[in-house]
Formats: C-alpha cells, sequence, structure tokens
C-alpha cells in the first residue's frame, strides 16, 4: 500500500507521482495533471481536511507551514525492526519497506521533522525492475527467489532522509617533496637527492554535501549511488510522495556532523594535494581541514530500495532514484555454486582424459 494517496477528480482512483513525465496521473482514466493543477487539488485537499478535523481552525492559508505539516502527516512505526515511516493524516495502514511487515500508527509528526526539499523520482518503477534484472545477469550464482516476481513486489520507492551540508573547507596541507636526480660517474652511478617543505593553503566551497539520516539504511549503501544532481530540487510537498514511501531521520544532524568533516576532510586534502607538482615524489606530513560559514538542509532524495532474506542473512539492494546508479551485496546460492564446479571439474577431468588418450595413440 502507497504512503500517500491523491484522489482522481474524474473517477476517485489513485493518483501517482510519473518519474518519467514529471507529472502526476491516473491508471484507471488516462487523466494527467499538472504540478500546477496537483498543486491546486492539494490545497483543495487540504482545506477539507481541515474543515474535517476541526470546524473551528483557521483556513490552511492562515497556517504556518510547520502546523500545516503537522496536520497532514503522521508516523508509523514497524514493531519488528523500528523503522519510522512518514504518511498522509488519512492512511491507516501502510508496510514496512525495510521489512515487508505490517506498521501501526505511532502519532504525528512535529514541525522540525518536516524536510526543506524533495527530489523528485525520475526513474520509474518499470525501469528500475530492468535495470534490476541487468545488475542480477552478470552475477551468476544469485538465488532464484531474489529476482522472482514475489520478490520484485516488494522493492519500494523510498524517499530516505539526507543532511545537506554547506561549507567552505579551509585547508592547509604539508609536504615533504623529494628531486631527484642520477648520473654516472665512472664506475659508479650516483643518486643526488633534494628535500623541500611543502605547504599548499586553500579555501574550497562544498555545497549540498549529502549525509543519509537513517540509522536503518547502511551509509555506504547510500554512498555508493551517489551522487544526486539537486537541479531538479523542489520545495517540499506532500504531493511528490504520492504513490512512494517516505522515512523519517532518525540521525538527528549534530550526530551527523563528525562523518560529514571526515568526507570534506578527506576530499579537501586529495584536492589540495593535486596542486603539489615538480617534483619527483612527495609525502603529505600533517594536514589541517576547518569547516566554516556551515549550513545544513533537510531534503528527502529517491531511493529504489529492496530487503531481502536469504538464510537467515539480510541483504539490501539500493538504485539512486534519479540517476539509476545501483549498489548492493547480492545473496549467494551455494547449491548454484556447487552445481558450477561440479559441471566445471567434470568438463577438466572429461578434457584431460581426452588429452591423455590423444598421447599415448
Amino acid at each position: 500500500m502507497n504512503t500517500v494517496q491523491y484522489k482522481c477528480p474524474n473517477c476517485g482512483a489513485e493518483l501517482t507521482f510519473d518519474p518519467e513525465h514529471q507529472n502526476f496521473s491516473c491508471e484507471y482514466c488516462d487523466s494527467t495533471y499538472t504540478e500546477a493543477e496537483m498543486q491546486q487539488l492539494y490545497q483543495n485537499m487540504e482545506q477539507q481536511a481541515d474543515q474535517q478535523a476541526d470546524a473551528s481552525a483557521e483556513t490552511l492559508e492562515s497556517e504556518t507551514d510547520d502546523k500545516a505539516f503537522e496536520n497532514e502527516t503522521r508516523l508509523y512505526t514497524c514493531q519488528n525492526c523500528g523503522a519510522q515511516i512518514i504518511a498522509e493524516a488519512e492512511t491507516s495502514a501502510t508496510f514496512c519497506y525495510y521489512c515487508h511487515t505490517p506498521v501501526v500508527l505511532a502519532g504525528r509528526l512535529t514541525g522540525e521533522y518536516k524536510p526543506a526539499y524533495v527530489l523528485p523520482f525520475a526513474v520509474t518503477r518499470e525501469a528500475a525492475v530492468e535495470k534490476f534484472h541487468s545488475w542480477c545477469k552478470k552475477r551468476w550464482f544469485l538465488p532464484r527467489s531474489f529476482t522472482s516476481e514475489k520478490q520484485l513486489e516488494k522493492m519500494s520507492g523510498v524517499y530516505v532522509p539526507f543532511w545537506l551540508t554547506n561549507c567552505d573547507a579551509k585547508t592547509q596541507v604539508d609536504a615533504l617533496g623529494k628531486k631527484e636526480r642520477s648520473w654516472r660517474d665512472g664506475d659508479y652511478q650516483v643518486t643526488e637527492t633534494k628535500e623541500f617543505a611543502v605547504k599548499r593553503l586553500a579555501k574550497i566551497p562544498y555545497r549540498g554535501v549529502p549525509a543519509d539520516g537513517s540509522q536503518k539504511i547502511e551509509d555506504a549503501l547510500m554512498n555508493a549511488i551517489e551522487p544526486f544532481s539537486y537541479d531538479k530540487m523542489k520545495a517540499f510537498s506532500m504531493k511528490y510522495l504520492s504513490g512512494f514511501m517516505a522515512q523519517k531521520y532518525d540521525v538527528p544532524y549534530d550526530q551527523i556532523l563528525p562523518r560529514i568533516h571526515k568526507r570534506i576532510d578527506e576530499h579537501a586534502v586529495k584536492t589540495v594535494e593535486k596542486s603539489i607538482s615538480g617534483y619527483s615524489s612527495h609525502v603529505v606530513t600533517s594536514h589541517n581541514v576547518q569547516m566554516e560559514n556551515i549550513q545544513h538542509d533537510y531534503a528527502l532524495l529517491p531511493v529504489w530500495f529492496m530487503h531481502y532474506q536469504y538464510h537467515g542473512k539480510n541483504y539490501d539492494f539500493a538504485m539512486n532514484g534519479q540517476t539509476g546508479t545501483q549498489a548492493g551485496t547480492p545473496p549467494l546460492s551455494w547449491g548454484k555454486a556447487l552445481l558450477f564446479s561440479g559441471v566445471l571439474a567434470a568438463a577438466i577431468t572429461g578434457l584431460a582424459v581426452l588429452i591423455g588418450g590423444l598421447m599415448f595413440r
């Protein structure tokens, strides 16, 4: 079940966001709606919801953004794995994209959990499944159930919570540079080595450095499907979640900041180090990176996600919902691997017998 549902005004069926055409469509009556039309429809729905919830409440136009977000969203918690899913206020139940068990209503979300931005999906479900099949073809020993229709039904379009950081990295790199030259002097090979103290200073601007704010999803998995392009980023609106799932962040920014600093530290040093030239070799002896003018935003970024359990172990597959970049650790079918080994061994044995027979003729 989708976490957010909007009804078609023509037939009453569910409207979903179409990543391919960047609009909203109804699969039953083939109606389509532009972003502007959907915005108007969404505003009408919000006003009706406010009137039903509290006849004395102010109209939607007079509400603050945070208050509107609280009114239109609900938080669901998975009792099995603890994942927290954002849902529309009218949604009564859904399932956990991570472990596929039902979730229960946990309450409202406060305005502090309202994202500033959302990056809409650009990869459709059909394209995601096709890319997944191509990814699997390169891996010979996957369990058959990993690519079954039943398993693919569990592939979910999920808006993953990310913290995006802007800053200037004031970077100092100290290195030991060496210049070597060799020549022949009679019977001797002479090598002269000169050492130089090298220092480089730079201020490097960083914009939109991402780090996911979810404890359930492995950081390395999200890093592997980067980068995201922010040129299609939109101001957050619940309408973009239609047909998809979303997760509430459960790692606050102050806990994310050390991870961001480490990423920027490593990248800044490598960037500055590239400017060291004119030496036979060099070794970085020390460095210092200070993040200045730090700003951050909370955004939802699109990911096609699939969780798989095999022989008591968990395996996760992720695909960038904008670019289609894929990552994951696939399960290994020992049955297929042993069968292949047996066939290969038999082929080698047969070939050896054939060669041996030819040699003794």
